[in-house]
């Protein structure tokens, strides 16, 4: 009856979905680097990722899932639910909304509902939990419109933010000088981001050292929502000992109710490099 489904930028295997009366498909994007086509799937190793990155002198890209890629995972379900990464980011959202007519043309008795998260990480992620929840509390998928539209006022609530500390992406994108990589790597600086409201994304502050760097976040997000009570996700490049640190911070500063921590899969690997951390909140 239910179907889940997002694209790869939620961070969530397939094989870690906890199941029960919700079927679930992470649709993948892929990475290209140099000659080589990464699938953002189960399969990938994020650590063959970076260092096929790094080796790399051309810039690397993504590419995101196409339209019949959708419209089979909608295929699936009854009623299917999908969540993408920021529409300003990829062509997710679109190739998700063609695929919704696809799938409609051949199946016009199912109901499917795709929303932009306008972010990555953590947020989709989050949108996916409270919508099994919803589902779970409505088997016959009586309620799907209320429970769409309950799950869009969800998605407008939510804010992320990010730290950054490897730039060789962004250089190689044309996106920051070498130059000034180079100097903020050898200062130990990392840049603070934030995602805006229309699914872009704003630098707002830089901090030397890991400490100041995570009281930086902690305080972008007081400053952002009052986050009393709310769930945080913290994503993390191949940094666990990072987001463990982040994690004491905002738990020590802010009135939440739980952080929790993920890996991160290819797609936000590429985006966040080593080291890494995204927070969805």
């Amino acid at each position: 009856m239910w179907n889940l489904v997002s694209d790869s930028s939620c961070d969530l295997l397939e094989r870690d979905f906890p199941g029960g009366g919700v079927r679930f498909a992470s649709v993948p994007l892929r990475i290209r680097v140099g000659e080589r086509d990464f699938v953002d799937n189960d399969a990938l190793r994020v650590p063959d990722l970076l260092k096929a990155m790094r080796e790399e002198k051309a810039a690397s890209s993504s590419s995101c899932p196409s339209p019949a890629a959708y419209a089979a995972a909608f295929a699936k379900g009854v009623k299917s639910l999908c969540f993408t990464i920021s529409s300003a980011l990829s062509g997710s959202y679109n190739a998700a909304l063609r695929g919704r007519e696809m799938c409609l043309e051949e199946h016009p008795e199912k109901q499917i509902c795709v929303i932009d998260s306008k972010s990555t990480a953590g947020v989709p992620y989050l949108l996916l939990r409270r919508a099994k929840e919803l589902m779970e509390a409505d088997p016959g998928g009586g309620r799907f419109e209320e429970i769409c539209a309950e799950l869009r006022t969800y998605q407008a609530s939510l804010r992320t933010c990010f730290t950054l500390e490897n730039f060789d992406n962004l250089i190689k994108n044309g996106r920051m000088r070498p130059l000034v990589g180079t100097l903020l790597h050898t200062l130990g600086i990392h840049i603070a981001a934030i995602g805006t409201a229309q699914g872009s994304i704003q630098v707002v502050g830089k901090a030397r050292g890991d400490a100041k760097t995570y009281r930086l976040l902690a305080d972008i997000m007081k400053v952002s929502k009052d986050c009393t009570g709310a769930s945080v996700m913290i994503h993390h490049c191949e940094n666990l000992a990072g987001a463990v640190k982040l994690k004491e911070v905002i738990l020590k500063e802010l009135p939440v109710k739980s952080v929790e921590l993920m890996p991160c899969r290819g797609l936000n690997s590429f985006y966040a490099m080593e080291k890494g951390l995204i927070v969805g909140y």
